[in-house]
């Protein structure tokens, strides 16, 4: 069968080899031409015509009209590269280069049952322009796209790993260095980009270490073994101001602290018994003890830095005595067993993790009777479990900004789109988030998160503890150093006075495929390598062009379009465009994607800031 198939594609290819002879012969001498052709094919040719002669008399008449009309629109480029092939010169001028390839694009129902997402369609106009229709206005579209999470990689890097494996520890960016090496353990290299598109980086290296003892991150910068530390201990801010050799840049307090809790376990499941530790920690006491100058007990949530981040009642206030009727109407008046569950890895929200810890067990004791155990788990377990949901005790956690906006905070953690880590949603507080979020202005917008805010307290999901102050130190000699209110130190700006910048930090990253990761170490990482639509001012929050030149909405908002920079190549050389902004968000939108897979499978900033997946598998349960 597939001999007879290719004597007769052969024999089709002599059918339109006459006809082009046919069609450039001269003076209507057709018989001419057939033999001149068909001596140019030579005998085997001749013995398959022969062979499937019956095939190819019906063939040709049936496609003569059709294969007509083709010869007709291909024949001179199949003449210029016929003479090519026959070592002759081409006499017509060269075919010009065929445009791009389709523009990819993928398409949402907004109403379809199930679906929240605020994706409706994202769509490579042109190989420079790509536009984002949206199901409702979203003011905070700019600050979105310039996270970090929603960094461009090339649509065929991401096919070639298959969304997964080498795409977590060697993603291909745009950025002013490129991974070189992981040492697992120990340390992360990166060289610079030369064919940057922006300013070049001032160091031609740069390496990032880890170590979770700020005492030790503190003895290697004295030492001059590295150039830079985050999170020094609050004990050692004066010690290092102190250093003429050392300098300290303060960060604002742009995050919170909180104690989880989720409301699909037992006694969590009972809004009274929440409302009861709202009201049983003495938050005062924490801030007061173990964090730094600069430092604020949680009013509300959100900083109030944040517009909107304070409106509305604030927190409770410490009452043990009331807590534990609280605790008594819901049928606990002796307490009850729990555990507290966290990660020993310090944060900007939380400088020492394990003393904290230690004191809200203390307090749960002496103010509630309830006895909590410690549990320590490795920091990728733990935010995996966090975001699953199956942390059943108390868990410590917290929260940076991303960007300035309540969307950051507010729907990350409570809306539609959110993760498990408190349990069941809660309708009435995600309807009223939606809303909010759908307005422009902040003025417009204040009454709804005054409502939101009150929810929260009212529902207590958790209990926001501390706005927690941090810093980042340098070597003296470190030129253009920069602390930023995100987290987002960008190291290609400093001047280590030498080849090498080394930065340490409080852990390893994860992995660099940032799109599915949630942890400061590996953002800050991919940062340094692979860039976004926007981006946000170096140390500030600012929103700046980026591989984007602008985005530009409709009227109402719903309508974003961006242009793309011209001429931005990938660290793999390939050329930036639309199909590749593309596909860096349909992997993360559609959950029934191929390459939707990443590290864990949770894209947890996708679904919680663009309110959903398309094709969301259904809720377990």
């Amino acid at each position: 069968m597939k001999k007879n198939r290719a004597l007769l594609v052969l024999g089709l290819l002599l059918i339109v080899g006459l006809m082009l002879a046919a069609c450039t012969a001269t003076g209507g001498d057709i018989q001419n031409a057939i033999e001149q052709a068909a001596t140019q094919v030579g005998p085997t040719v001749e013995a398959a015509v022969q062979e499937v002669a019956p095939t190819l008399e019906a063939a040709a008449t049936e496609l003569a009209p059709t294969v007509e009309a083709a010869v007709q629109e291909v024949a001179p480029t199949v003449e210029a590269a016929a003479t090519e092939l026959a070592g002759g010169a081409a006499t017509e001028e060269p075919a010009a280069e065929e445009p791009a390839g389709d523009m990819m694009s993928l398409a949402a129902d907004c109403d379809a049952e199930g679906y929240t997402g605020l994706f409706k369609e994202i769509a490579a106009i042109d190989p420079l322009t790509v536009q984002f229709s949206m199901c409702a206005p979203d003011p905070a579209f700019p600050s979105k796209v310039a996270f970090s999470a929603f960094g461009i990689q090339p649509s065929e890097w991401l096919e070639s790993t298959g969304g997964t494996g080498e795409l977590l520890e060697h993603p291909i960016g745009t950025g002013p260095y490129i991974v070189d090496n992981w040492n697992r353990g120990e340390e992360l290299t990166f060289t610079k980009n030369p064919n940057y598109w922006g300013e070049p980086a001032v160091a031609d290296t740069l390496v990032f270490r880890w170590q979770t003892e700020s005492a030790a991150r503190l003895l290697e910068l004295q030492s001059g073994t590295v150039d830079g530390i985050d999170n020094p201990a609050p004990d050692d801010f004066e010690t290092i101001q102190a250093d003429a050799n050392l300098q300290l840049l303060e960060r604002p307090a742009l995050n919170v602290f909180y104690v989880g809790m989720n409301n699909t376990y037992a006694p969590f499941d009972d809004q009274l018994v929440r409302q009861a530790i709202a009201m049983g920690i003495d938050r005062q006491r924490i801030v007061d003890n173990f964090y730094p100058a600069g430092s604020e007990v949680a009013t509300h949530f959100t900083p109030c830095a944040i517009p909107n981040g304070c409106a509305g009642d604030d927190w409770y206030e410490f009452d043990p005595e009331a807590a534990r009727e609280l605790l008594a109407q819901a049928g606990y008046p002796d307490g009850f067993e729990t555990t507290i569950t966290y990660r020993d890895v310090v944060r900007g929200y939380l400088p020492d993790p394990n003393i904290v810890a230690q004191d809200i067990q203390a307090q749960l004791a002496e103010n509630l009777n309830i006895t909590a155990e410690i549990v320590v788990m490795e920091s990728g377990a733990f935010l995996e479990a966090a975001d699953a949901g199956t942390i059943e005790g108390l868990h410590l956690l917290g929260w940076g900004a991303d960007y300035p906006d309540m969307t950051n905070f507010l729907d990350y953690h409570f809306g539609a789109g959110s993760s498990d880590q408190f349990g069941e949603h809660f309708p009435e507080l995600t309807d009223v988030l939606s809303q909010a979020a759908s307005l422009a202005g902040d003025d417009a917008r204040a009454p709804l998160y005054e409502q939101a805010n009150n929810l929260i307290k009212e529902l207590v999901p958790m209990v926001p503890v501390a706005h927690g102050g941090s810093a980042v130190a340098y070597l003296a000699s470190v030129q253009n150093p920069h602390v930023s209110p995100l987290g987002n130190e960008s190291f290609a700006k400093m001047d280590p006075g030498k080849d090498t910048f080394v930065w340490m930090q409080n852990a390893e990253p994860l992995s660099l495929y940032c799109a599915d990761e949630t942890d400061g170490e590996s953002l800050r990482a991919c940062e340094q390598t692979v860039e976004s639509l926007l981006a946000y001012e170096v140390g500030g929050t600012a929103v700046e062009p980026s591989l984007a030149t602008e985005c530009t909405p409709n009227e109402d908002l719903t309508v974003w379009t961006c242009t793309l920079r011209e001429g931005v190549t990938f660290h793999d050389g390939s050329t930036l465009d639309a199909n590749d902004v593309v596909m860096s968000y349909i992997v993360q939108w559609d959950a029934s994607n191929p390459l939707h897979v990443g590290n864990t499978g949770a894209y947890s900033y996708f679904s919680a800031l663009w309110g959903g997946f398309l094709n969301a598998p259904p809720a377990e349960g």
